[in-house]
């Protein structure tokens, strides 16, 4: 009962956000949780350190230093503009707003599109007087399905990878169409729920914001990054070539490692390592087995049943957690791979079901609100026929 308890106890705390009366985050929880599944001896020091994914952590963790040094460089906030700046009706200036967030959050994260965008988008709209929302909606919107696209798209899918062991070409090959299609609906619901912004808007003309551009650091970053993803579709294992270009990357003249060690979130890395030692303690118990019983009986091998107990789990306690909680089932299931992409594909897809779904969402709506509020039914109105529309589609593809 004592691991059962820690691990219902961290979850509960992560699915409200926090422990009420208490300054514990998310990530504080885990780390309880995982203090006290060794302290209560569930697991031995060395079990716990033999539970942590280092292949997850080392693949995030080299992400994030390339992500870092292209953003530092001006890099995304550069070519959104070049972009946006030839839009010049409201429903085009959407498409490229969608496209924008969508292709780069397939490669570099979406939470990064995310901070990246968000301030430029708003920017633009406001300057033009127009209905900042939607628009916003689709930054959040378009990074969360781009991502679904690939391996390096979002920290769950990173997570699943290092655990299926799936070849970057093919996660993307299975899972790529789910995302163009996915982005096409973004804006066709977006374009519906706000018809009265598009329809027979009036001709734009968007100034180009100034954007600082290092060009010798985005030149350099660029072709780190290019030569990193070239080495993915080669088949190179994904953590070893992305921390190798990480470090490579800190080698220079022109940046502060400071600077660089400021955009790595360091709180998430914790939350994974704690996160595995508590799933890690549970699977000593007879759970799995009764998950892996409750599996069949539910007939989670078929990827409808499989995608609609993942949307409602990751946002009762978000993407990563659920991801580990799949995990002792997916290995049970007749065809594995499908499995891991089928939990890809919808752990992903359902952070668009609610505001609280999605640390991209919540990136948009915080960097926006000094300006626009987006409220919860706001979010809920779009999020919600998106979210089945596109998860709908990513199980007739799988």
């Amino acid at each position: 009962m004592i691991p059962l308890l820690i691990f219902l106890g961290t979850y509960i705390v992560l699915a409200i956000g926090g422990l009420p009366g208490f300054r514990v985050d998310r990530t504080g929880a885990a780390i309880i949780g995982a203090s006290l599944m060794i302290g209560f001896n569930v697991l031995s020091m060395e079990e716990a350190f033999r539970s942590i994914n280092y292949e997850t952590i080392l693949l995030l963790f080299g992400m994030m230093i390339v992500v870092a040094n292209l953003r530092l460089s001006g890099f995304f906030a550069a070519v959104s503009t070049i972009v946006v700046r030839h839009a010049h009706q409201p429903l085009v200036l959407l498409v490229a707003i969608v496209l924008v967030s969508g292709f780069f959050s397939a490669f570099f994260v979406n939470d990064t599109m995310c901070l990246v965008l968000t301030p430029l988008v708003l920017d633009i709209v406001l300057r033009l007087k127009r209905n900042p929302v939607p628009y916003l909606l689709a930054v959040a919107m378009a990074s969360n399905i781009g991502s679904v696209a690939t391996i390096t798209g979002n920290p769950q899918n990173m997570m699943i990878g290092t655990f299926s062991q799936i070849p970057y070409r093919t996660f993307l090959m299975r899972l790529a169409p789910v995302a163009l299609l996915g982005l096409v609906l973004t804006v066709l619901v977006i374009f519906v729920m706000y018809r009265r912004e598009f329809i027979h808007g009036p001709r734009v003309e968007i100034q180009q914001p100034r954007v600082r551009v290092n060009r010798v650091l985005m030149w350099k970053s660029l072709v780190a990054a290019v030569v990193m993803i070239a080495l993915f579709f080669a088949g190179w294992p994904v953590a070893k070539v992305a921390i190798l270009v990480g470090a490579l990357l800190l080698i220079t003249r022109r940046v502060k490692p400071e600077k660089v060690y400021r955009e790595i979130d360091w709180s998430l890395l914790v939350l994974f390592a704690g996160l595995f030692i508590v799933v890690a303690g549970i699977e000593k118990t007879s759970l799995p087995q009764e998950l892996s019983a409750l599996a069949a009986r539910f007939h989670l091998h078929r990827p409808s049943v499989l995608s609609l107990f993942s949307a409602v789990i990751s946002n009762l306690v978000s993407n990563v957690p659920a991801v580990l909680v799949f995990k002792p089932l997916i290995a049970t299931l007749p065809d594995v791979q499908l499995g891991w992409l089928t939990l890809a594909m919808s752990s992903t897809l359902a952070g668009n079901l609610t505001l609280l779904g999605s640390i991209a969402n919540l990136i948009v709506v915080e960097r926006a609100r000094r300006h626009v509020e987006i409220t919860f039914l706001e979010y809920l109105k779009v999020g919600a026929p998106l979210t089945i529309l596109t998860i709908g589609v990513g199980v007739l593809f799988l």
